[in-house]
């Protein structure tokens, strides 16, 4: 039985979180669109997953974070909502350096006993 992509990146959720945040400073709702986005709704990390998630990482000095009071459009003199925003910290640039080597290495691992594709010269 053929697995799902999602399936297969499962333990890769963090390597998938620096990766994001990599680019930017972002709030968990927005990791999750682009994740989701990014694998054409392959890759779908629920609250439950997520926030769990980053707070290990916080946790380990990975991220650091903030928060942002966000004012509602259709209520703009409200008292408004928090917003926490997440950015990699040093430790974390390091940890994603490691973890996109060591994701290479196992792909060069992998592709190495994977047949060719039909017709390929070699």
């Amino acid at each position: 039985m053929a697995r799902r992509p999602a399936d297969l990146i499962r333990g890769a959720s963090d390597l998938l979180v620096l990766s994001i945040l990599a680019d930017g400073p972002q709030y968990g709702y927005a990791i999750a669109r682009r994740l989701a986005a990014g694998s054409d709704g392959a890759v779908r990390l629920s609250p439950g997953v997520l926030y769990p998630l980053l707070h290990e990482m916080e946790k380990q000095a990975l991220l650091l974070s903030s928060w942002e009071t966000v004012q509602a459009r259709d209520n703009p003199d409200g008292p408004g909502r928090k917003r926490k925003w997440y950015r990699l910290s040093a430790k974390g640039r390091r940890r994603l350096a490691q973890r996109v080597a060591a994701h290479r290495a196992y792909q060069a691992l992998i592709d190495s006993f994977l047949p060719r594709a039909e017709g390929a010269a070699g």
